[in-house]
């Protein structure tokens, strides 16, 4: 059997494109930035132009590893994780500027030329949005996935906060994994893909098993917040998806949003998606990204 299947109690079979997906073939590597190893993966072998992928909040690379390999026919891909996430190193502070480095040095690592494209999910994106405005020369494009900025008349929704998922240690493996929640809170009705993200989400710890989440990140970093001028000096091309069911993002925000980016830009919503929409929605997430770089990069 291959390394990343397993067993499942119930009778909820999963398809064989996910097993494909996350059992292709990519490199592991790392790059350092300001001291700290970023740890990435790689798709292709470089002959193509490039993709990065971006992660969420406590999130981290292997959230795209069923996503990614359906682009590779097009694209060399990569998939980072951002430090203080995943199996990059934490750092004794954090801010936006180093992790707008971290992606440039992932781009540079992977071999990535100027026509590269970021796609980015939700606090992913507002780091992207940073890295596009530092660094404009360095990408082409920018998808944003279920992430843009609220209008100040607009309330944000109530329990929808995030904070990071390693609030303990656990005593097995299997108790953490069956702890892990998706961060807000939602249901999945893909359910063996949210068992993937929890099996690559836990290591061990001293006394038993932990999230791959630095719990010290949110009180120690600083330049996360979005503000009206990141989107108005945005000069990349730029490209949106998001969950319609979503509640972090809608379409008071996406019309926000066209008033302060300066060029027009697509905007798809996925039917049937929350937030995390390509968990939701994995193949109709696949087929609005590959038509969107289509329309971006023509």
């Amino acid at each position: 059997m291959a390394k990343h299947r397993w067993e499942r109690d119930d009778e909820v079979e999963v398809p064989d494109w996910f097993w494909k997906a996350v059992e292709s073939e990519r490199q592991e590597r790392k790059v350092e930035v300001e001291e700290c190893d970023v740890f990435y993966q790689l798709w292709g072998d470089g002959t193509r132009p490039g993709l990065l992928f971006v992660h969420g909040w406590s999130a981290h690379s292997h959230w795209w590893d069923f996503i990614v390999p359906h682009l590779t026919d097009e694209y060399t891909c990569a998939a980072m994780d951002l430090t203080g996430m995943g199996d990059s190193d934490y750092r004794y502070e954090y801010d936006a500027e180093t992790y707008a480095q971290e992606i440039v040095a992932v781009c540079d690592d992977a071999g990535f030329g100027k026509d590269v494209f970021l796609v980015a999910h939700s606090f992913g994106g507002g780091m992207a949005v940073k890295a596009a405005n530092l660094h404009p020369d360095r990408f082409q494009g920018l998808i944003l996935v279920d992430s843009g900025i609220r209008s100040p008349d607009d309330e944000p929704p109530d329990g929808v906060l995030m904070g990071g998922q390693r609030a303990k240690v656990y005593p097995s493996r299997e108790e953490a994994q069956r702890r892990f929640r998706l961060q807000p809170p939602q249901p999945c009705e893909n359910e063996y893909i949210v068992e993937y993200i929890a099996r690559t989400s836990v290591m061990p710890a001293e006394g038993g098993w932990a999230w791959k989440f630095d719990e010290d990140l949110r009180d120690s970093l600083s330049g996360g917040e979005r503000y009206p001028e990141d989107y108005q000096q945005l000069s990349i091309k730029l490209g949106l998806i998001y969950g319609e069911d979503s509640r972090l993002f809608n379409g008071s925000m996406l019309e926000y949003m066209r008033t302060l980016v300066p060029k027009e830009f697509p905007a798809v919503a996925i039917p049937g998606a929350q937030h995390h929409v390509f968990l939701d929605k994995p193949l109709e997430f696949v087929e609005a990204l590959e038509q969107m770089l289509k329309a971006l990069r023509d």
